[in-house]
């Protein structure tokens, strides 16, 4: 220990931009991370955190919401599926809206906003609503709605939303986290609600038909078994478990793939970036540890003295890279909610720590090799 934190004070530059490139990648790594998962909650969270087991698309509508019509014909075929328990409609559709705090005339600019009407039951928690709340309660009639909380546009209980043009007047009741569809500020009302807001901003359009239909199995009947079924029912049918709608709109699958390469990229040069910079330091060397050997220093002295200052430049750049992407997960980034990932810096660090580690044992090699005679000859690791 000691040997390892002399030769650091010695080369603070050397060592310090060291510490500083493992910390840039650190924090690259974990502002990606969050990127990617506050991207796909925004772009499906509605998807995902709604309390419905199954999803049923049209097939013409390609697993988007708003592009699925279901028609009355492929309704029955749903409500005839076995092993089907409970079952609603749900409408989705895009309002240009304006939104007053606490209905007292004070209102903000002019927002586009996702509403999702779905069948209230007896407490306005039917299939379909929010699987949990942070604040206020679900709705209990029409005209009310549970908002998206937190995103560049943050709903309060109280609020009131005014659809344009038309003047349709929704009110904000309950506040739930990650119900974000399309990265845009969402509202979970009553299917009438929905329904009249469609026709308030469009009086010719009629009654609109829902969109998809959500479901529940019977007891003793599994949420794949009861997909199976009703895809069986009809071939204009997609029905899809809450985990699989989630993942499988388009747009999804892609956008972690991308990430997916960029985290695999970074996850190499972190080690290569240690590897080779403990290589080209061992070489620098090579007479002062070929003197080290031949004076009686052990070499797994001096290879524990080497993987020390692994383990400490990488704790101190993952310490630094993380200290720097700490404050990107409260602010937030424009729309996107970024959280502190608590799992991906576990992961992270334990990964890049063992990685480092793995490189530099080519450089610790070069030690083990050491010959203490070659110190009367001048000769080095390298020779």
């Amino acid at each position: 220990m000691f040997l390892a934190l002399k030769e650091m004070a010695r080369a603070k530059t050397r060592f310090g931009l060291l510490v500083a490139a493992i910390a840039l990648l650190v924090f690259l790594i974990l502002f990606q991370q969050s990127l990617q998962n506050g991207l796909i909650t925004g772009f499906v969270g509605a998807i995902r955190n709604q309390n419905a087991p199954v999803l049923v698309y049209s097939v013409d509508g390609q697993r988007v919401i708003q592009g699925s019509i279901i028609t009355p014909d492929l309704e029955a075929e749903v409500r005839d599926a076995e092993g089907l328990g409970e079952v609603g409609l749900v409408g989705q559709g895009t309002f240009t809206a304006t939104s007053s705090r606490g209905g007292d005339g004070d209102t903000d600019d002019t927002i586009d906003a996702t509403i999702i009407g779905y069948e209230l039951g007896p407490d306005g928690q039917s299939l379909g609503a929010p699987a949990e709340l942070v604040d206020g309660r679900y709705p209990s009639g029409d005209l009310e709605a549970v908002g998206s909380a937190g995103g560049e546009i943050a709903f309060e209980v109280g609020d009131t939303v005014v659809l344009q043009p038309g003047g349709f007047e929704i009110e904000i009741v309950g506040l739930a986290d990650d119900i974000q569809l399309n990265v845009s500020p969402t509202l979970f009302a009553s299917y009438d609600t929905w329904s009249d807001a469609v026709q308030s901003v469009n009086p010719d359009a009629g009654e609109p038909l829902p969109n998809v239909m959500v479901a529940a199995p019977a007891e003793g009947v599994s949420a794949d078994q009861l997909v199976d079924s009703i895809n069986d029912r009809s071939l204009e049918l997609d029905a899809l478990t809450r985990a699989d709608a989630a993942a499988e709109t388009p747009g999804v699958a892609q956008v972690q793939q991308s990430f997916q390469l960029i985290f695999l990229l970074y996850g190499l040069v972190v080690p290569c970036v240690t590897g080779l910079f403990f290589l080209i330091i061992t070489f620098q060397k090579a007479n002062s540890l070929t003197l080290l050997r031949a004076i009686g220093a052990p070499a797994t002295r001096l290879v524990a003295s080497l993987l020390i200052q692994v383990v400490l430049m990488i704790g101190a750049g993952l310490v630094i890279g993380i200290a720097l992407y700490f404050p990107l997960t409260v602010t937030g980034l424009g729309g996107l909610e970024l959280r502190f990932e608590t799992g991906a810096v576990i992961f992270w660090s334990i990964l890049l720590l063992t990685l480092g580690v793995a490189s530099s044992l080519v450089a610790a090699r070069r030690v083990l090799r050491i010959d203490p005679i070659e110190a009367t000859t001048g000769a080095g690791v390298g020779a």
